[in-house]
C-alpha cells in the first residue's frame, strides 16, 4: 500500500505528503477539458513565482523523462521539451508551443500561505477558477498546461513540437532572452500568454528605459521655498492606455515651472515624480527658492497655468488637484540658473506620448515615450523615460533623437533593459489557418491586433528569423492579483481552437 501510494506521488509531484494534499488535488477533477485541467491543478500545487522556478522547472524535466520525450532544461532552468511529429505530419514546418513557467506571486493582507514554499488553495465558482486568499497563475499556467496536455496525448494530429517553457517573463522576460534558440527548428510559434478569448494578437512593442542626467550644480541663496504639488491625476499604463491622452504629472510640472522661469527669477531645490518609467505619472511636485516679494506672484502664474491645464485635461483627469505651500525665508541650497534653466528645458523639450499610430494595424499606437520617473539627487536630476515601439527603426531614431537634445542641453543618456520590437507581418500561414478555425468554431470573426507592449513572442522573433507567430489563449480577469480568475467554458474552447490550428498545419 505504501508503495502504490509514494508512486502516485510520483506521478502527480505532490510536493507533500497526506491524504489532505492527495485530496487537495481533485479540485478540478471533474472538468473539461480533464488532461489540461488536471495539469493547470498540478501546477497551482508547486510554487512557481517569478525567481521561484526552480521545481517548477524540475516538474517539467520528469515530466519529459516520464513521458520518454526528448527535453534540454538549461542554466536559466528555461526547459525545452520535443516531441516527434504524428503520423502524416511528418512534412511538416515543426511547431514552437511556448509559454512561461512563472506567476505574479501575491496574497491578501489576512493570508497566511508562505508562496514561497506552499501550492494554491483552488475554488471554482460557477464558470470561474480561482485561488483562496491568492493569485491564481492562469497566467501563465493554462499555458503550461494546455502544452503538457498534448505532449501527453498521441491521439492529437499534430507536426513536429517543441514545447518551450520560459522562466522569469513577469520581471522583464529574463528566461526567453536568455534561451539559447539555435536548437530550436520550429517555424511556427503559438504563444498562449494572452487572457482575452477571441482577440489574436499578431505584434507587440519593443522598447527599452532611457534615462537622462542633468548635473546638479548648487550654491547658496536667500530665499522662501515654494512648495508645488500635484496629483490625483488619473495614470495608467504607459503602452496600453498612453492612446488615451491623459495628462503627465511630470510633464504638467514641467509646464508650471516654464511659466515661472520666463517671467521671473527662481531656483530648483528639488522636482520628484512619478513611480515608474512605465506608468504614467499621476503625482508630481517641486521645491523652488523664490524672492519674498515674488511670492504673491508665483502664486498666480502656478494657479494660472494649472488652470488651464486641468480645462485641457478635464476629460481625462477630471480629479487632478493642485496643491501650495510657503515655507519662511532662510538661506538655501539651490540650483544654479544653468541647472535650473537645463532641468526645465528637459521637462518641456523631450518629446512625450504617442509619436506615430500603426498603418498597419487599425487603433494601435506605433511609437510613443514616456517620462514615468523624475528625481532630485544630492549630484543630479534624473529624467527616466520608457520608449516603445513595434518598428525596430523608429525606437532607435527615437532614443537618438532624445540623446541630440540632451548632448544639446549637457546632459547624459544610459539605455537599459532593451528588448526587441514583434512587427506586424503581411503574410501570416499560423493567422489565417487560426482565424478560419475561429470562425468554424464561434461562427464570428476574430479580434486580430497588435499591443503596445512587449511579449516574448518580440524576443523570439528577434531570434528565429522568418518565425511566423501569434498569440493567443482563454478569458482570464484581474490577473496579477488576488481577484484572478480563469474561464473554464472559454478553456474548453481555447482547448478545441488549439488542437483544431495543429490538425490544419500539415
Amino acid at each position: 500500500m505504501q508503495q502504490i501510494l509514494m508512486m502516485e506521488q510520483n506521478r502527480y509531484r505532490i510536493l507533500t505528503t497526506g491524504k489532505d494534499d492527495i485530496n487537495k488535488m481533485k479540485v478540478l477533477e471533474n472538468l473539461q477539458p480533464a488532461s489540461v485541467f488536471k495539469y493547470f491543478e498540478e501546477i497551482t500545487q508547486i510554487p512557481h513565482g517569478s525567481k521561484n522556478v526552480e521545481k517548477i522547472s524540475n516538474y517539467l524535466v520528469d515530466f519529459a523523462k516520464e513521458h520518454n520525450l526528448k527535453y534540454i532544461q538549461d542554466e536559466s532552468k528555461n526547459v525545452i521539451i520535443f516531441k516527434d511529429a504524428s503520423e502524416g505530419y511528418e512534412n511538416a514546418d515543426t511547431v514552437i508551443i511556448q509559454g512561461h513557467m512563472d506567476m505574479v506571486a501575491v496574497k491578501e493582507a489576512d493570508c497566511n500561505k508562505d508562496m514561497e514554499k506552499e501550492g494554491l488553495d483552488l475554488e471554482v465558482n460557477g464558470d470561474y477558477i480561482s485561488a483562496k486568499g491568492t493569485s491564481l497563475g492562469g497566467d501563465d499556467g493554462i499555458a503550461v498546461a494546455m502544452a503538457l496536455a498534448i505532449l501527453d496525448d498521441d491521439s492529437i494530429k499534430h507536426p513536429a513540437i517543441e514545447a518551450v517553457f520560459t522562466v522569469d517573463e513577469e520581471i522583464g522576460m529574463l528566461g526567453a532572452a536568455a534561451l539559447d534558440t539555435s536548437v530550436l527548428k520550429g517555424k511556427i510559434l503559438l504563444n498562449a500568454d494572452s487572457e482575452d478569448e477571441g482577440v489574436f494578437t499578431v505584434s507587440c512593442a519593443g522598447g527599452g528605459t532611457v534615462e537622462c542626467k542633468v548635473p546638479f550644480q548648487h550654491e547658496p541663496v536667500n530665499g522662501q521655498i515654494f512648495e508645488i504639488k500635484l496629483d490625483q491625476f488619473t495614470g495608467g499604463h504607459s503602452g496600453a492606455e498612453i492612446h488615451l491622452g491623459r495628462a503627465n504629472a511630470n510633464v504638467a510640472l514641467g509646464r508650471i515651472l516654464l511659466n515661472l522661469v520666463q517671467n521671473m527669477d527662481i531656483r530648483i531645490i528639488s522636482i520628484n515624480g512619478g513611480e515608474k518609467d512605465n506608468a504614467i505619472a499621476k503625482l508630481s511636485e517641486a521645491a523652488i527658492a523664490v524672492l519674498p516679494e515674488n511670492v504673491d506672484k508665483v502664486k498666480q502664474i502656478v494657479e494660472e497655468t494649472f488652470e488651464e491645464i486641468k480645462d485641457e485635461y478635464k476629460h481625462t483627469d477630471p480629479d487632478m488637484r493642485l496643491t501650495t505651500n510657503v515655507l519662511p525665508s532662510q538661506v538655501l541650497d539651490v540650483a544654479t540658473v544653468p541647472t535650473t534653466i537645463r532641468a526645465i528645458m528637459t521637462l518641456v523639450n523631450m518629446p512625450h506620448g504617442v509619436q506615430k499610430m500603426s498603418h498597419d494595424v487599425e487603433g494601435l499606437v506605433q511609437t510613443s515615450l514616456n517620462l514615468g520617473v523624475l528625481r532630485t539627487n544630492k549630484d543630479d536630476i534624473i529624467f527616466t523615460y520608457s520608449v516603445r515601439s513595434s518598428k525596430a527603426s523608429e525606437k532607435k531614431y527615437l532614443i537618438e533623437k532624445i540623446r541630440s537634445l540632451a548632448d544639446l542641453l549637457g546632459e547624459e543618456i544610459s539605455i537599459s533593459g532593451e528588448y526587441p520590437a514583434w512587427e506586424y507581418v503581411e503574410n501570416s500561414k499560423v493567422r489565417d489557418i487560426m482565424v478560419d478555425v475561429y470562425k468554424e468554431i464561434y461562427g464570428k470573426e476574430p479580434i486580430v491586433e497588435g499591443i503596445h507592449a512587449g511579449l516574448e513572442c518580440g524576443i523570439f522573433s528577434s531570434k528565429l528569423e522568418g518565425l511566423d507567430c501569434i498569440s493567443f489563449g482563454p478569458q482570464m480577469h484581474d490577473i496579477h492579483t488576488t481577484k484572478e480568475v480563469l474561464s473554464i467554458a472559454s478553456t474548453e474552447r481555447t482547448w478545441k481552437l488549439l488542437l483544431k490550428t495543429l490538425e490544419r498545419l500539415k
